[in-house]
């Protein structure tokens, strides 16, 4: 799987979520304070990942900052992409689950390595409900994408 990964700032938690999609056989896009010359503004870069998505050239993406809002907030102006701020597993499972969350957003503070791997493992082992009422509500929100309310 292709995964944008963004980041504003260069700390070890950053640098073990990279190096654990690699161990998990994942394609890593870095952007931010994660590639040299990158601009590592937090809505710049998670913008960057977001957008990765949002044109298909990743499948999911990453995106991070000191508390993980901003860059949740950036990512989600992107037409497409549905961002959510995970700090445990169980948010990360339902994330995927009933909001078909295509954008993980971490916060570096809080993140520690053992919490890392529990968020990373729920959010990859989640699936999208197949649950009408589910869907109902991931399909309005793609309408919002659009600037229209109704189904």
């Amino acid at each position: 799987m292709r995964i944008a990964v963004s980041s504003d700032m260069d700390e070890p938690v950053a640098r073990s979520l990279v190096a654990a999609l690699r161990e998990r056989g994942h394609d890593v896009r870095p952007h931010g304070a994660l590639r040299p010359g990158d601009d590592p503004q937090w809505a710049v870069c998670s913008e960057a990942a977001a957008r990765e998505v949002a044109d298909g050239t990743a499948d999911q993406a990453v995106v991070c900052c000191w508390t993980g809002t901003g860059a949740s907030i950036a990512a989600n102006k992107v037409p497409g992409v549905r961002a959510a701020l995970c700090t445990d597993a169980y948010t990360a499972d339902g994330a995927r689950r009933w909001n078909d969350a295509n954008v993980l957003a971490l916060s570096l503070r809080l993140t520690s390595q053992p919490l890392l791997t529990e968020i990373l493992d729920a959010w990859f082992a989640g699936e999208p409900s197949a649950d009408a009422e589910d869907r109902q509500n991931v399909d309005r929100v793609r309408l919002l994408d659009h600037g229209k309310s109704r189904l």
